[in-house]
């Protein structure tokens, strides 16, 4: 497995796909086109079956009202016949990485989904849009933001959507708390607090410890729930960010970040801190206004979520956050409806991916964050 190639790298921006790039958070809903409005459901095929794929993904498709699992890729023959078996797909819908390509003959997928080590969803995720298909590919984007640039540039030259596998964004916990932010209900947001950890003590050769296969470690993984939280847990774009890193089992932790602490600056005076750990066990949102609080606490595993503010308690049904998240996408697809999780927010989000490992390589220093501040928030419709 490697990251993008330089062949498609070097071919999407030699092609100038990268021109012309939205830099703001939320990208303008694609218009539904009149073959996608003939279709009630759209067909998604998951590119990658290990373990997200196999007991969310999968799971949440037969449940999902507009869209549905209608093919898969995989790099392992023997899963092939137990997909098969289990949901029912027709072989001419299953395909390996070589055969890949093939998919833009395929009339029953709509919509490619990446969920493969972090090295591979550039190359996949221009692959699938030169294929003339959707994509939505898993967190984080890409490796770098110049992958997310090409991803972003391919999917806008194809003419397809582009979504990030960002599930919280409608998921009604956050959604309410995004709300609260954005009518003001607990005032100016002066301090947000945004926590996102896990132990990591199974299999030291999983590829999420493989900087080549991952890019890094916590940060990479859940360290864009905290960055996420905070930036929603204000509604602002940070302006500046610095961090520190902590290792306590460097036997284990080889080659990928353990732990990271970063304190954010936004603009009119909000702060925040974010913590990520592969070390830790840690899952919380608290945000503090002029006039209130928020928490959520859990506030990002699969649910169901949990929370409080000054206004009373929150509550609502728990549905599975993977089944909301592509039906969502795909209503964005069949009926122009917001595109929660775009690829610029995405990009947006390495950006401060690499100001955090920067400034972590610098000794903790302030690095300032160029980002646009007309930051907004998708609704669910």
């Amino acid at each position: 497995m490697t990251g993008i190639s330089r062949r498609v790298f070097g071919k999407t921006l030699a092609g100038g796909a990268v021109g012309g790039i939205l830099t703001t958070a939320f990208a303008p809903a694609i218009s539904a086109s009149d073959k996608n409005i003939q279709k009630k459901k759209l067909g998604i095929a998951l590119v990658g079956l290990g373990s997200y794929s196999t007991y969310q993904l999968a799971p949440a498709l037969q449940e999902t009202a507009h869209c549905y699992l209608a093919g898969v890729v995989t790099g392992t023959p023997s899963k092939e016949a137990q997909w098969q078996k289990k949901y029912g797909i027709d072989p001419t819908h299953i395909y390996s990485y070589d055969t890949f390509d093939r998919i833009s003959e395929d009339d029953a997928i709509d919509i490619v989904y990446i969920v493969l080590p972090n090295s591979m969803h550039a190359e996949f995720s221009i692959r699938a849009a030169r294929a003339g298909k959707h994509v939505i590919c898993e967190k984080p984007m890409a490796m770098t933001v110049g992958e997310c640039d090409a991803i972003i540039g391919a999917c806008k030259a194809a003419g397809v959507a582009l979504g990030v596998g960002y599930r919280l964004h409608s998921e009604p916990y956050t959604q309410e708390v995004q709300r609260m932010v954005r009518e003001n209900s607990i005032g100016d947001i002066h301090f947000v607090s945004s926590d996102a950890a896990y132990i990591s003590g199974g299999n030291p050769d999983q590829w999420r410890l493989d900087k080549a296969l991952s890019g890094g470690g916590a940060l990479m993984n859940m360290g864009v729930y905290s960055i996420q939280s905070c930036i929603y847990g204000c509604g602002k774009n940070p302006v500046s960010v610095s961090a520190q890193e902590f290792s306590t089992r460097p036997e284990y932790f080889k080659q990928t970040d353990e732990t990271i602490t970063a304190q954010f600056e936004f603009p009119g005076g909000t702060v925040a801190h974010m913590m990520t750990s592969h070390n830790a066990n840690a899952n919380r949102l608290y945000a503090s206004g002029s006039r209130g609080w928020f928490e959520l606490n859990p506030a990002n595993n699969y649910g169901p979520l949990n929370g409080q503010s000054s206004e009373g308690p929150l509550s609502f049904p728990h549905e599975s956050q993977q089944k909301l998240q592509m039906d969502d996408f795909a209503k964005h697809i069949l009926f122009g409806s917001p595109n929660l999780a775009p690829g610029e927010m995405g990009r947006r989000d390495m950006v401060i991916v690499e100001a955090i490992y920067r400034s972590i390589r610098e000794g903790g220093r302030r690095i300032a964050l160029d980002l646009p501040q007309d930051y907004g928030f998708a609704v669910r419709s």
